[in-house]
């Protein structure tokens, strides 16, 4: 890393370094990444010579004092270390992009959008406790309650590289509130997390391709909002995606963030026609993405929550719903990495 930040330096120190302002912000980025991962092995290593220096002590004096702080600096550089791992799995050229995330209800009506609301909270949640902004593209409300269809834009280093592994089904069984006789009643949801495209990626999307519809815009926003035909509907007739955009002011907006969405889908299903080819070549079984079930949050008759590609349980559903789902996360990055799945850029440092 410290050979690499040098070569790097010297390129962002070169005063031809902005005549391509992409190539310039890209080395930037880069430069700044492992700037951080650098300070944080550096730290990382002094925690650990620190604990040697503690275990001689210990071992001469046998002095709890010193067994107590040394258990408690142990606990600390264990936080450092996973954390550390995590960082270094998130090495995927597009894992540093913000977030585009969709949540669609499945069939059920009214239990499926309220469910698919609930997901839209725990994945706001989520972001505030972290840091990152988060801006609705797109909503669409229920009649009676819940969302028929949302669109947000989670902006922040790694959003899409920690959020990527929560596009799937997801599955609720609870009580329904909307059921005058306490019936349990099962819901699913349908998440699709895509990197955010920007102009240092060229993704040819030809006009001829392409099926621009307005109309006007549903939910809140103002007079301007709903009294025009500001809202964008963009329909990519080679492949079938659809997507739109009725949030900002101006139908010029709303067309250039449908846009990008459309980008950002396109991206994410030619990396999955690759994966899957080399899955073909592998002699692997094919992971079925889109409509498979990839977590359980129980209500009734117990409480639990538990993904089933990596079998981890959490028994508080409502710390989960609000937010609370790094343990989910970070279990299936680091199972995911294991399989050796993903698109690698630059150098994959391990210990």
């Amino acid at each position: 890393m410290q050979k690499e930040l040098a070569d790097l330096k010297k390129k962002t120190e070169s005063p031809d370094l902005w005549k391509n302002p992409q190539e310039a912000q890209q080395l930037l980025r880069e430069e700044k990444k492992i700037t951080t991962l650098l300070e944080e092995f550096l730290k990382m290593e002094a925690q650990l010579n620190t604990i040697e220096d503690f275990f001689e002590l210990f071992d001469e004096s046998g002095d709890e004092e010193i067994e107590k702080e040394l258990i408690e600096m142990i606990s600390d550089a264990e936080k450092s270390v996973e954390a550390m791992k995590i960082k270094l799995i998130l090495n995927d050229r597009m894992d540093p992009k913000n977030a585009i995330l969709t949540i669609s209800p499945g069939a059920g009506g009214t239990e499926a959008q309220d469910w698919a609301q609930m997901l839209m909270r725990m994945y706001i949640r989520w972001a505030e406790k972290h840091g990152y902004n988060t801006k609705i593209l797109d909503l669409q409300l229920g009649e009676e309650a819940g969302i028929k269809n949302v669109t947000l834009l989670i902006s922040g280093e790694y959003a899409y590289g920690y959020l990527k592994g929560e596009s799937g089904v997801h599955r609720l069984v609870r009580i329904s509130p909307f059921d005058a006789n306490k019936r349990r009643h099962t819901s699913f949801a349908a998440v699709s997390v895509t990197p955010e495209i920007e102009d240092d990626i060229e993704i040819d999307v030809k006009e001829t391709d392409l099926r621009i519809d307005t109309f006007r815009a549903s939910g809140a926003g103002g007079q301007h909002v709903n009294r025009t035909d500001s809202a964008v509907r963009i329909v990519h007739i080679p492949t079938g995606i659809v997507v739109q955009c009725q949030n900002e002011r101006s139908q010029h907006q709303n067309k250039a963030i449908a846009l990008k969405i459309l980008k950002s889908k396109l991206y994410q299903l030619e990396m999955k026609k690759r994966e899957e080819k080399l899955q073909e070549i592998r002699g692997e079984k094919k992971e079925i993405a889109w409509g498979s079930q990839i977590r359980s949050y129980i209500l009734q008759p117990y409480q639990m929550v538990k993904d089933h590609r990596t079998g981890v349980e959490i028994g508080n559903v409502n710390t989960v719903l609000d937010g609370e789902i790094d343990k989910f996360i970070k279990a299936y990055l680091t199972s995911h990495n294991q399989k050796g799945k993903g698109e690698k850029n630059g150098k994959n440092y391990s210990f």
